[in-house]
């Protein structure tokens, strides 16, 4: 809770579900993640990377070293089951406010949800997939 405060105190967005509220997030480096796959199936991770939107595209990369291949990349997939708000107020991740949508494409965030790795989002093509997405800092 006190991480939860600072980032809102730094000019940071923060959106969280209350889906698994109770769930403990093992908070992992992109690279420790891509390494250790198979070890964090089915576990809830809390990863930093750089999300990429578009058409049939919904993927988080490493920030370090930006390579646009799906390969190299997690689906993120968003779930209607699991809103996310803007701490402090009822805003919705995907609400329209202050003029526009929630724009996360080509940012820097942290995330946090399960990691499937049965999942391989559009079209097969990617590493994995970060379901359940209860937290995005933006």
């Amino acid at each position: 809770m006190a991480g939860l405060l600072m980032s809102c105190g730094s000019g940071k967005k923060v959106y969280i579900s209350t889906c698994d509220a109770n769930m403990v997030f093992k908070q992992v480096t992109y690279t420790h993640l891509m390494d250790s796959l198979s070890y964090y199936n089915n576990k809830y991770v809390e990863i930093v990377g750089k999300y990429q939107e578009g058409k049939e595209e919904s993927a988080l990369f490493s920030d370090s070293l930006y390579m646009a291949k799906p390969n190299t990349a997690l689906w993120v997939n968003f779930s209607q089951d699991c809103p996310l708000y803007l701490t402090g107020t009822h805003t919705g991740f995907f609400q329209y406010d202050d003029g526009g949508y929630t724009h996360i494409n080509n940012k820097k965030i942290r995330i946090r949800g399960r990691l499937d790795l049965h999942n391989r989002g559009y079209q097969k093509q990617y590493k994995g997939c970060i379901d359940h997405v209860s937290f995005i800092e933006l």
